[in-house]
Protein backbone atom coordinates (compact mmCIF):
# COMPACT_ATOMS: atom_id res chain seq x y z
CA UNK A 1 0.00 0.00 0.00
CA UNK A 2 2.93 2.29 0.79
CA UNK A 3 3.66 2.71 -3.29
CA UNK A 4 0.24 2.89 -4.02
CA UNK A 5 -0.63 5.85 -1.32
CA UNK A 6 3.10 7.58 -2.95
CA UNK A 7 1.30 7.45 -6.21
CA UNK A 8 -1.77 9.24 -5.39
CA UNK A 9 0.20 12.09 -3.28
CA UNK A 10 2.22 12.40 -6.39
CA UNK A 11 -0.92 13.68 -8.22
CA UNK A 12 -2.25 16.30 -4.81
CA UNK A 13 -1.65 16.41 -1.47
CA UNK A 14 -4.60 15.05 0.77
CA UNK A 15 -5.44 13.36 3.80
CA UNK A 16 -5.94 9.94 5.04
CA UNK A 17 -10.07 9.55 3.88
CA UNK A 18 -9.29 11.61 0.94
CA UNK A 19 -6.95 8.87 0.06
CA UNK A 20 -8.90 5.79 0.77
CA UNK A 21 -11.85 7.50 -1.54
CA UNK A 22 -9.07 7.69 -4.12
CA UNK A 23 -8.13 3.96 -4.26
CA UNK A 24 -12.11 3.40 -4.26
CA UNK A 25 -12.61 5.54 -7.03
CA UNK A 26 -9.56 4.86 -9.40
CA UNK A 27 -10.21 0.83 -8.85
CA UNK A 28 -13.76 0.77 -7.90
CA UNK A 29 -15.31 -2.67 -6.94
CA UNK A 30 -12.35 -4.48 -7.90
CA UNK A 31 -10.40 -3.18 -5.22
CA UNK A 32 -11.30 -4.29 -2.02
CA UNK A 33 -12.37 -1.44 0.12
CA UNK A 34 -8.66 -0.53 2.24
CA UNK A 35 -9.24 -0.06 5.79
CA UNK A 36 -8.93 3.39 7.13
CA UNK A 37 -6.27 2.39 9.85
CA UNK A 38 -4.00 0.95 7.67
CA UNK A 39 -3.93 3.97 5.73
CA UNK A 40 -2.96 5.84 8.62
CA UNK A 41 -0.58 3.84 10.08
CA UNK A 42 0.79 3.43 6.13
CA UNK A 43 0.93 6.96 5.96
CA UNK A 44 2.85 7.81 9.58
CA UNK A 45 5.64 5.40 8.56
CA UNK A 46 5.74 6.98 5.24
CA UNK A 47 6.35 10.13 6.84
CA UNK A 48 8.83 8.40 9.38
CA UNK A 49 11.05 7.07 6.54
CA UNK A 50 10.59 10.77 4.86
CA UNK A 51 8.67 10.39 1.81
CA UNK A 52 5.95 12.11 3.28
CA UNK A 53 5.60 15.36 5.08
CA UNK A 54 2.50 16.42 7.29
CA UNK A 55 1.07 19.40 7.85
CA UNK A 56 -1.94 20.50 10.19
CA UNK A 57 -4.71 21.69 8.65
CA UNK A 58 -6.72 23.64 11.22
CA UNK A 59 -11.20 23.19 10.86
CA UNK A 60 -13.65 25.04 12.44
CA UNK A 61 -15.80 22.62 14.54
CA UNK A 62 -13.52 19.80 14.20
CA UNK A 63 -10.30 18.50 15.39
CA UNK A 64 -7.36 19.25 12.89
CA UNK A 65 -6.38 17.13 9.94
CA UNK A 66 -3.34 15.88 8.27
CA UNK A 67 -2.74 16.87 4.96
CA UNK A 68 -0.10 14.62 3.53
CA UNK A 69 2.76 15.79 0.56
CA UNK A 70 5.16 14.13 -1.52
CA UNK A 71 8.82 14.64 -0.06
CA UNK A 72 11.40 14.79 -3.34
CA UNK A 73 12.34 11.55 -1.71
CA UNK A 74 9.10 9.85 -1.71
CA UNK A 75 9.55 10.91 -5.72
CA UNK A 76 12.37 9.47 -6.11
CA UNK A 77 11.32 6.44 -4.92
CA UNK A 78 7.67 6.28 -6.65
CA UNK A 79 9.81 6.94 -9.49
CA UNK A 80 12.35 4.00 -9.12
CA UNK A 81 9.06 1.96 -8.47
CA UNK A 82 7.25 2.81 -11.74
CA UNK A 83 10.32 2.23 -13.60
CA UNK A 84 11.08 -1.16 -12.04
CA UNK A 85 9.98 -4.28 -13.98
CA UNK A 86 6.84 -5.97 -11.86
CA UNK A 87 7.44 -9.39 -10.41
CA UNK A 88 7.11 -12.54 -13.50
CA UNK A 89 6.43 -15.74 -13.12
CA UNK A 90 6.20 -17.81 -9.33
CA UNK A 91 9.07 -20.33 -9.54
CA UNK A 92 8.73 -21.08 -5.98
CA UNK A 93 4.85 -21.64 -5.92
CA UNK A 94 3.71 -22.46 -2.43
CA UNK A 95 1.42 -25.24 -3.53
CA UNK A 96 3.70 -26.76 -5.94
CA UNK A 97 5.99 -27.46 -2.98
CA UNK A 98 2.64 -28.97 -0.95
CA UNK A 99 2.13 -31.11 -4.30
CA UNK A 100 5.91 -32.52 -4.36
CA UNK A 101 6.74 -32.46 -0.59
CA UNK A 102 3.50 -33.68 1.19
CA UNK A 103 3.03 -37.42 -0.62
CA UNK A 104 6.99 -37.81 0.63
CA UNK A 105 5.70 -37.67 4.58
CA UNK A 106 2.40 -39.61 3.64
CA UNK A 107 0.34 -36.67 5.09
CA UNK A 108 -1.55 -35.90 1.62
CA UNK A 109 -1.92 -37.97 -1.29
CA UNK A 110 -1.22 -35.81 -4.96
CA UNK A 111 -4.55 -36.10 -6.37
CA UNK A 112 -6.58 -35.18 -3.67
CA UNK A 113 -4.67 -32.11 -3.31
CA UNK A 114 -4.82 -30.91 -7.02
CA UNK A 115 -8.86 -31.85 -6.57
CA UNK A 116 -8.53 -29.53 -3.31
CA UNK A 117 -6.79 -26.71 -5.06
CA UNK A 118 -8.99 -26.85 -8.53
CA UNK A 119 -11.75 -26.26 -6.59
CA UNK A 120 -10.46 -23.53 -4.14
CA UNK A 121 -9.75 -21.82 -8.29
CA UNK A 122 -12.55 -22.47 -9.38
CA UNK A 123 -14.66 -21.27 -6.35
CA UNK A 124 -12.71 -17.82 -6.51
CA UNK A 125 -13.14 -17.61 -10.44
CA UNK A 126 -16.84 -17.83 -9.42
CA UNK A 127 -16.64 -15.25 -7.44
CA UNK A 128 -14.42 -13.04 -9.74
CA UNK A 129 -17.73 -13.87 -12.80
CA UNK A 130 -19.94 -12.20 -9.90
CA UNK A 131 -17.84 -9.44 -9.02
CA UNK A 132 -17.90 -8.82 -13.02
CA UNK A 133 -21.32 -9.03 -13.13
CA UNK A 134 -21.39 -6.15 -10.60
CA UNK A 135 -18.82 -3.88 -12.11
CA UNK A 136 -20.45 -1.47 -14.57
CA UNK A 137 -19.10 -1.92 -18.22
CA UNK A 138 -17.63 2.04 -17.93
CA UNK A 139 -15.50 0.88 -15.40
CA UNK A 140 -12.61 0.23 -17.18
CA UNK A 141 -9.80 -0.12 -14.47
CA UNK A 142 -12.13 -2.61 -12.49
CA UNK A 143 -12.98 -4.50 -15.28
CA UNK A 144 -9.22 -5.22 -16.88
CA UNK A 145 -8.11 -5.83 -12.83
CA UNK A 146 -11.28 -8.72 -12.76
CA UNK A 147 -10.51 -9.87 -16.03
CA UNK A 148 -6.40 -10.59 -15.19
CA UNK A 149 -7.27 -12.43 -12.32
CA UNK A 150 -9.32 -14.52 -14.02
CA UNK A 151 -6.60 -15.22 -16.36
CA UNK A 152 -4.30 -15.59 -14.47
CA UNK A 153 -6.71 -17.92 -12.04
CA UNK A 154 -7.55 -19.83 -15.42
CA UNK A 155 -3.38 -20.05 -15.97
CA UNK A 156 -3.45 -21.99 -12.57
CA UNK A 157 -6.27 -23.94 -13.57
CA UNK A 158 -4.77 -25.12 -16.94
CA UNK A 159 -1.50 -25.70 -15.14
CA UNK A 160 -3.15 -28.29 -12.40
CA UNK A 161 -4.32 -30.09 -15.27
CA UNK A 162 -1.06 -30.94 -16.46
CA UNK A 163 0.13 -31.46 -12.86
CA UNK A 164 -2.40 -34.15 -12.85
CA UNK A 165 -1.21 -35.42 -15.90
CA UNK A 166 2.34 -35.39 -15.24
CA UNK A 167 2.61 -36.78 -11.67
CA UNK A 168 -1.02 -39.09 -11.65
Amino acid sequence: MRLHLLALLAKEPAHGYELKQALEQTFGSAYPSPNIGQIYVTLGRLEKDGLVRAVDVEQSNRPNKKVYYLTAKGREVLEIWVDEPTEGPRVRDEFFMKLVLAPLTGIADRMALISRQRRHYLSLMSDLNELLSRTPPADRVATLLIEGAMLHLQADLDWLERCQEDLA
